[in-house]
């Protein structure tokens, strides 16, 4: 697994933990893993771009935690760090409520 995907994994499973707090671990990993397979299927250009910033997020959720980083950015959307976050939850968002459409508002399953 190559770095960025790593971080981009850890980081999708900080944002979909706070989001979706009810989500089952066997639903929020195959959620991860295809945020991640989604990231590295971009065009070169836009997954350099998402490289870059995940590397940055990554870098400062490896010092303050990736909980600490997706609450800030959560709440706080900066410049390019705000598109990340909306990149990585439109992702889960539509791979969650397409697999299982009965999905509560905080992750349940039904």
């Amino acid at each position: 697994m190559s770095v960025v995907a790593l971080v981009v994994g850890r980081f999708a499973g900080a944002v979909l933990r706070a989001d979706l707090p009810e989500l089952p671990e066997e639903r929020l990993a195959e959620t991860i893993v295809f945020v991640v397979r989604r990231v590295r299927g971009m065009p070169s250009p836009m997954r350099l771009g998402v490289g870059a910033v995940a590397a940055v997020v990554g870098g400062l959720g490896a010092v303050v935690g990736d909980g600490r980083v997706a609450a800030v950015l959560r709440r706080f959307p900066l410049p390019l760090t705000g598109e990340y976050v909306r990149l990585v939850r439109s992702l889960a968002y539509a791979y969650v409520w397409d697999r299982w459409p009965t999905t509560s508002a905080a992750g349940a399953a039904r």
